[in-house]
This record gives C-alpha cells, structure tokens and sequence, in this order.
C-alpha cells in the first residue's frame, strides 16, 4: 500500500490476517483501532502513517505476496494440521511472509494450487460468483456410458449439493485395465467436489491432479516445487473474477 487513501477494511484484508468481508464485520464489532481510537465506520480511509489495531494487535503491513505450487498428493492444503501432517506450508518452509492457500486440494490430489498473504484476492478468486475456471484431469474407475458423462453437466445430487461439471472431455480409455482419463473442467469447487460427483455416478476416482486454476498451471514446475506469480498472472486473476462479477 503506497500513502494514498485506503479503506480500511481492505487494508485489513491485505495483511492476511482475514478476508475483506470479515474485516468488515471486525469493524462493525468494534474490534478496530486507528490511531489507537475505535472504529467502526465501514467507509473509514487511512494511509500507511496510520497504525492499525485489530483486538489491540496491531496488524502486520507485510509486502504483498502470491506463489502458484505444484502440491504433490500426501500434504495437507492448510497452514496448520491438527493431526500433525504434513502441509503445503512445509513445502515453502523457506518463504517469510504469513501465507496461507487459496482454497483447498484434497490430500490425494496434486496440481496447481495458489497461495497468498493477500486476504482480498484469495477471497476475490474463492467466492463462487466469480467462477474461476479450474481444470482437473481425472482418473476413474470403470467406462461410464456417455449418457453417465452428461449426467457431471446437469449436476449430481449429494449430502443436499448440486455438484456438477462446466464441462468434461474423455481423453483415454483402457480397457484392459477398466479405466478412463477424463479432463473437468469447473467453476465452483465445493468439498471433494470431483471425487463425491463420480461416487455417485459409481466410477470412483482413481487418481487426481488439478491442472489450471485460471491461466495459471504448473507445467514448469516439478511436484513440490513453487514459483512467484508475475505481476501480470495476479492481474489477469483478478480482472477475470471482476469482470465475472460485474
């Protein structure tokens, strides 16, 4: 942040401590302090010379920073496991900044995943309006029927969601070994989305690996590996959820 006016729950939201819309609601609670004064306007702007209190902490104005890694499958997608597994954050050990990931791969799944100090983009990409497209390669068990591949586009019930593909292409068979590649591609991503929907329609997944989130992959990236964003790439990321909101 450079020293024009920002609002404040931006700024909050920046420091990676929350997302803007929880920032919002600290305000609203009277958890704010600026300038060692409680604030609880939402249209409140300040500047970097402000000194910024959330629950009489003052928040951390780190450097913003965003990194696309190739998770590999056995991590957690978290910052900390309560069962002492490891996580993605072990693999980035090396990185100063308080990041944390941007949505969640499953254990077994491996692929692209984002993460980010920065609470108001990861919470711009994970909101389901502004539908990002994410694409998967999946292994299933079994041939489905193409009538059974359609069913992932008008949607599959489970546990009281709608879980369906954008759209889907089969790019191998093997039928010697029972099994089929098939590439989703989605715009939401609820819990075990991908692996819950082929449950239901009896072709449980085999194997998993997120390939694009967006325009970002990980195609020069070996798994574990990690790499910064280009300016342009977390441009591009936003302009695209903001333009899907507008």
């Amino acid at each position: 942040m450079t020293n024009q006016f920002e609002r404040l729950q931006k700024v909050i939201a920046q420091s990676g401590l929350t997302s803007r819309r929880k920032a919002e609601q600290l305000i609203l609670d009277g958890r704010v302090k600026v300038n060692n004064k409680i604030v609880r306007e939402l249209g409140t702007k300040v500047t970097t010379s402000d000194e910024i209190q959330v629950d009489n902490i003052p928040i951390e104005k780190e450097k913003l920073v965003y990194y696309v890694l190739y998770k590999p499958r056995g991590y957690i997608s978290s910052v900390k496991d309560e069962k002492d597994r490891e996580t993605v954050i072990d693999l980035m050990d090396d990185v100063k900044e308080r990041i944390f990931p941007i949505g969640r791969l499953d254990y077994n799944t491996s692929g692209v995943l984002l993460l980010t100090n920065d609470g108001e983009f990861a919470h711009l990409l994970m909101h389901p309006k502004h539908e990002i497209e994410k694409v998967y390669i999946v292994k299933i068990k079994g041939i489905p029927s193409k009538e059974t591949l359609a069913q992932m586009r008008k949607g599959v019930k489970d546990e009281g969601d709608i879980l369906r593909a954008v759209d889907y292409k089969v790019t191998s068979i093997d039928r010697k070994k029972n099994t089929m590649i098939v590439q989703i591609k989605l715009h939401e991503g609820k819990n075990r989305h991908i692996r819950r929907m082929m449950d239901q329609l009896g072709h449980p997944v085999l194997k998993l690996k997120r390939e694009k989130y967006g325009s970002i992959t990980v195609d020069q990236l070996q798994p574990g590996k990690y790499r910064s964003l280009s300016r342009q790439e977390v441009h591009q990321l936003t302009m695209h959820a903001t333009n899907v909101k507008q």
